[in-house]
């Protein structure tokens, strides 16, 4: 993966927020964003790059970002060095959560860490996306799916 315009990818940024505020904490806080709270900018800036942490304060119809960004924590934190061996609750149900967002990427980014961590708790709610009106959303649905039921 090339390099972002931040100078790293980001899974090598959330890698090394996992490294400097423990694994456990950027998980809780991956969670709290995607349910859509609001997190220290330091951290947003790790998961987006440094321009992100403006978007605590950007108009609600750009707010998604950080929902997104909270999902695509969990999707390179579930695996950095000190997470748990098994997904906790609190974060499949925040993913589930984020698999009825009003917003197609969070809805997108969902689905692909559910597909990599393979939650079969999740397969419930995923079927109804795959009439989804986006075609990603349908598309990581329909992945997510196979992953979950070969």
């Amino acid at each position: 993966m090339a390099d972002s315009l931040w100078g790293t990818t980001p899974r090598q940024s959330i890698e090394a927020l996992c490294g400097q505020r423990g694994t456990p904490a950027v998980l809780r806080e991956c969670v709290a964003l995607l349910g859509g709270a609001d997190t220290d900018p330091a951290i947003v800036a790790a998961l987006a790059g440094p321009a992100a942490p403006r978007f605590l304060d950007a108009p609600e119809d750009q707010r998604y970002w950080l929902r997104v960004w909270g999902a695509r924590g969990l999707l390179w934190a579930l695996a950095a060095p000190g997470a748990p061996a098994e997904v906790a609750p609190e974060v499949v149900e925040a993913l589930v959560g984020g698999l009825v967002d009003q917003h197609w990427r969070v809805r997108e980014m969902a689905l692909k860490v559910i597909a990599r961590y393979e939650l079969d708790d999740a397969q419930p709610a995923i079927e109804p996306l795959l009439t989804d009106e986006n075609t990603r959303v349908r598309t990581a649905a329909a992945r997510a799916l196979r992953v979950l039921t070969r």
